[in-house]
Parts: structure tokens; sequence; C-alpha cells
């Protein structure tokens, strides 16, 4: 095999998802020559099965139930139904524009983009459509794909991934969303208020465990009055066809049935068959292994992204590509700390935090040494317009700085960029609270909590 170019790539990256095309796009402004390897699409899961198609949904499934509860408002209106060509419609336009603009920038930085199956060859090459792409450094971005359980099928007709969910041309009267998770609560969310009759599984405590246990509960209380009913606490043991869908039996002896079942119990890293092992890359459980600078055990080797056991979130893969591609530009970088990247579930209520949950934070500083404050979003003026329930709880280290923001409301996850401020620099609450908050805004909630914890509530009791 011939290598593509006249001379060897600065950079090779394997993978066009979100770690990868930030690496592309900032390792060509730093002056590296770049080659992108993608078999699919440039854009990755976020962009096409992931992020964005998923809350292109749950807005359809906003403005449904806004219609179906406009008299609350004074506002004359009707809801007849869920046109799923119409919001499918909708949907891809908004990824359509969205890949466009980023194959525009791609060529914009005279990247060299290869559309094809790529697979690592050595330690400095990728081999694909016939061609070997020589490179000083590679990046493995591969990605991820939806998980399934031992014994369980994902057929695509009744037991069903997100992808296949992205893409149904119906709404399901019934569905079963197996995990409790940020996919299966977002999916479940967007199903009801379409109209489907949503059941969630999920073998830990509580939805969205991850998130602080106030968040979870808050969640919970607030799906209960939607009807989205879920169970808690015992494990799937299998899936069976019936007449008309189909039935999940539970490690406790209980039983569901529905005519669709979402398996939605996260994504597994693609790596199978690519050559990393055959390179001497280090792998767990089919994660490839880096260190906090995202570098593998072979010095000419990176790996970012869901490929990687960090969070799986698209502006994770954004930070370790750009981290990556300033490290090889011979950038000063900081490693990441995971804690304080802003972590948002878009369903309905959302569920959005940073930094250390109360339990976690106990853990590392000691139960006697972390405070916690709850501000409710009834005593917020927009909130309250909005006919929105929820609140932001607040983590400190007594005396010391706020380690986690944690908050369940429509449309937290705007509140989220300050939270992550907060968090990162350090704040200490009376700092945040000599900050003046615009009102009436949900933001203000923010400044509100922050002046309750630095000892001096303005709409809160004491």
């Amino acid at each position: 095999m011939a290598n593509d170019a006249s001379t060897v790539f600065d950079l090779v990256i394997l993978g066009g998802g979100s770690g990868g095309y930030a690496a592309a796009l900032r390792a060509s402004q730093l002056g590296l020559d770049v080659a992108l390897i993608e078999k699919n699409k440039v854009g990755g899961t976020c962009l096409h099965n992931g992020c964005i198609p998923t809350k292109a949904l749950l807005h359809a499934g906003e403005l449904a139930d806004q219609a179906r509860e406009s008299a609350e408002f004074g506002v004359k209106a009707s809801f007849d139904g869920i046109d799923m060509a119409g919001v499918h419609k909708y949907k891809d336009g908004v990824i359509s524009g969205l890949y466009k603009g980023l194959q525009g920038l791609i060529a914009s930085r005279k990247i060299t983009y290869v559309e094809g199956e790529g697979r690592l060859s050595s330690a400095t090459s990728v081999d694909v459509n016939g061609q070997r792409y020589e490179g000083r450094h590679i990046l493995l971005a591969t990605g991820s794909v939806p998980k399934s359980l031992p014994g369980l099928e994902i057929d695509g007709n009744r037991v069903i991934s997100s992808d296949h969910a992205l893409g149904l041309d119906r709404v399901p009267e019934s569905a079963i969303v197996l995990g409790g998770g940020v996919i299966g609560v977002e999916f479940a969310s967007a199903w009801k208020s379409f109209g489907t009759d949503v059941t969630i599984v999920e073998g830990l405590p509580h939805l969205v465990p991850a998130e602080d246990e106030g968040s979870s509960k808050l969640l919970e209380r607030a799906f209960r009055k939607r009807g989205i009913k879920f169970s808690l606490g015992s494990f799937f043991e299998k899936a069976e066809y019936t007449d008309n869908g189909v039935k999940v039996s539970l490690a406790n002896g209980k039983e569901y049935e529905a005519e669709v079942l979402l398996v939605a119990i996260g994504r597994g890293p693609v790596s199978q068959g690519l050559g990393y092992e055959e390179a001497g890359v280090a792998m767990d459980r089919g994660f490839v292994l880096a260190d906090e600078y995202c570098r593998t055990n072979v010095p000419t080797i990176s790996a970012v992204g869901d490929l990687i056991p960090t969070l799986q979130l698209a502006h994770v893969g954004f930070a370790e590509g750009i981290l990556v591609a300033e490290r090889l530009a011979g950038l000063k970088t900081v490693p990441i700390d995971y804690d304080g990247v802003p972590r948002v579930t878009y369903c309905h209520p959302e569920v959005a935090s940073v930094g250390l949950t109360e339990a976690r934070a106990k853990e590392v500083y000691g139960a006697d040494k972390v405070v916690s404050l709850k501000y409710n979003l009834a005593g917020n003026g927009r909130s309250k317009i909005l006919k929105t329930a929820g609140e932001i709880k607040l983590v400190q280290v007594r005396d010391g700085a706020v380690v986690g923001v944690h908050m369940v409301g429509d449309r937290m996850g705007e509140q989220v960029g300050e939270a992550q401020l907060i968090y990162n620099w350090e704040a200490l609450p009376a700092e945040v609270a000599q900050l003046i908050h615009a009102h009436p805004t949900q933001n203000e909630a923010m400044g509100e909590a922050h002046l309750a914890l630095a000892g001096k509530p303005l709409h809160s009791h004491d």
C-alpha cells in the first residue's frame, strides 16, 4: 500500500465524531498536517444518532405538552396528535444544517478527509480504501455503539436500540425502556409527551443513578406526576415476544408487556477488529486505556471520546480532542477535571449538575466537613411563570468552596454554565452571592441559593 500523501501526516485521526473532528480542527489551526478518517458521516453519534436528534424529539414533545396545557395560560389551542413524518423532517433538517456547516469547517481548514472504514495497521499508520496513511502520531476516536445484555437480541423490530428509536415511523402505543440512565429517561420523557404509555426498568435503586440522590428523587416524583411508570431495584432477566409486542421479566418475578422494548443500558466502545491490540495498545473490556493526557501505552498513539473510559459526553470528546491537538503542537496542556464537566439530562424536567454529589463529597472530605443547601424553585418568579417545579442544591465544604451544584427543573440545563464556573473556579458562596443576577430569570435562583448558603437569604427562609 502506498501512502496517499507526498509526506507523512503530523496526525492521522481514526474516527470523525466529536473527539476526532475537534482534534482535527484544532490541530490544523495550530499548523499540523491532518488526515481525518471516518466510515460514516463526520459528526459521529452526537450529531447523527445522539445529542442533536434526541433533543429535537424532546423539543417536539415539549410543544405537544404545551398545546395540551395551553388553557392553563389562557391560550386556546388544541392538540390533534403527532405527525412523525413531520417530526422527522424537522429533526433531520436540524441535523442536515449542522452537518453541512461541519463539512464546510473541515474543508476550510484544509484537512485531508477520507471516507472509509479504517484499520490501525501499525503504531504510525492507518489503512483505508486500499491506501496506507502514515502519521507521526495516530489518534484513535472510533466512538461507541448501543449496548445490549447477554441473551437479549436487539432486532430492530420489537426490541430496539436508541438508533432504531430515532427513526421510528410511528408513536408506539406502549413502551418498556430498559435502563433509567440519561438515554432511557430522555426517550421515556419524549415518548410520554407523544402519548406513549411508558414504563422504565432500572436495576439500581434510582433513576439517573449517577446523579445526586436528591435529584433522582425529584425526577422520580415528577415522572410519577406525568404518568411515567418505573420499576427500580430489580434487574432484567429475560424478554420474549407476545402476540402484540414483547414481555419483560425481572429478577423479582414482575413482568411488563408493551409494544416495543427500548434497550437503553448505555453504549460500548467500538474497538473490535480495528488492529488496536495487534499494535500493542492496552485495552480493558473493549476500552482503550489512556492517561490524563489521553496518551495510550504506545508513544505514537492517543485516544479520546467514548473509546476511553471517561464520561461519554460529546463535550468531553471535544475537550479531549483539543487537549491532544494542543499537546502534539507543543502547547502547555492541563488534564481535564472530569468532576468539573457539566452534565445535563434533557428530560422534562431537566436534570443538570456539575461537581460532586453530596455522598461523594462526604467520602472525599468527611461527613462532618460537608454542608448542603436546597433552594426550591417555588421561590423563583420565572419558574413560577413557566410552571416548573424543582430545586437547586449546593454542596459545600464547610467554610470553603462550593464543590457540587445539582439542579432539577425545566431549562435547568441553561443554568449549568454558571454552575461550571462556580465549581471550577472554587468559588465561595459569598463570592457568588455578591454578583447581581437578573430578575426575573431562572438564573436568579442560582444567586438566591448562594445568598442563602452565605447566610443572607433574600426570597427564602433562613
